[in-house]
């Protein structure tokens, strides 16, 4: 196997093992608008990297990651939605992206950046990927107990003893690390569908919140090879390859017989 393909193959797998769980929680607690913010904001990241003249994946954490931070201030002052939070957050720092980009010397493919080129993952890449797929697992793993408690009530684990807001912020900050090394994989108008469509998959089969995240890590390891495997024989682009492969399994799973849904 060429070389290329392997390191794809095992960054897209790394990434989608650990995108499946932390969708879990997107799904069951309704934030498929906060993964869009975050994605666009991955771009304002990708701006300020070029314009600095340092690491993009740096600078597409810290932007994620003070856009979550944001997000938590934000929903504590009273007169606005989520919902309409999110829209601004995500328009303001797309926008804000681009006119960056306009200011920098740099020739940018934003093709590669929207759309991803899991191809040409390097040596160093695939290292990245692996180094923060392997933090947020182990984060993710101690605290999904207390995860889980917020994500049920937040009452009901506030008075348990769980501090809620520092544990929303440990959530928003985990799915901006899967954002941010996600960029490479499907890119920046897809990341979300890695973290939703996988879980959905799940959803109408799994009995407990463990099995789901684990049909989760499973469907969409499956859909990235199956996307790889489309982009190799039939020369189409690798990152939107892996999510029609998704959907397709999102549908076919449809069309067989469901359990009792979680």
């Amino acid at each position: 196997m060429a070389d290329f393909i392997l390191r794809a193959l095992l960054s897209g797998l790394l990434v989608a093992a650990i995108a499946g769980p932390l969708g879990c929680f997107v799904v069951w607690r309704r934030m498929s608008y906060f993964g869009d913010t975050l994605a666009h904001s991955a771009l304002f990241g990708i701006a300020l990297g070029l314009l600095l003249e340092i690491s993009l994946e740096a600078s597409v954490i810290g932007a994620c990651a003070l856009l979550a931070v944001l997000l938590v201030l934000m929903e504590k002052r009273r007169g606005l939605s989520t919902d309409t939070i999110l829209g601004i957050l995500a328009h303001s720092s797309l926008a804000l992206g681009l006119v960056i980009i306009s200011f920098t010397d740099n020739q940018v493919n934003l093709m590669s950046y929207l759309f991803g080129d899991l191809l040409t993952v390097s040596a160093s890449n695939l290292l990245w990927i692996a180094a923060t797929c392997i933090v947020v697992l182990v984060l993710l793993l101690l605290n999904w107990n207390r995860l889980l408690a917020i994500t049920l009530h937040e009452e009901l684990a506030q008075v348990e003893g769980v501090h809620v807001t520092r544990m929303r912020m440990l959530l928003m900050l985990l799915i901006a690390l899967i954002v941010a090394v996600s960029m490479k994989v499907v890119g920046i108008l897809l990341i979300t569908s890695l973290l939703i469509i996988p879980p959905a998959c799940a959803r109408a089969y799994a009995r407990t919140p463990e099995s789901m995240a684990i049909m989760a890590s499973i469907a969409g390891c499956l859909a990235v090879c199956g996307g790889i495997m489309a982009s190799w024989f039939w020369d189409t682009p690798t990152g939107p390859s892996i999510v029609v492969a998704a959907s397709l399994l999102f549908v076919i799973g449809r069309l067989l017989p469901a359990g009792e849904k979680l």
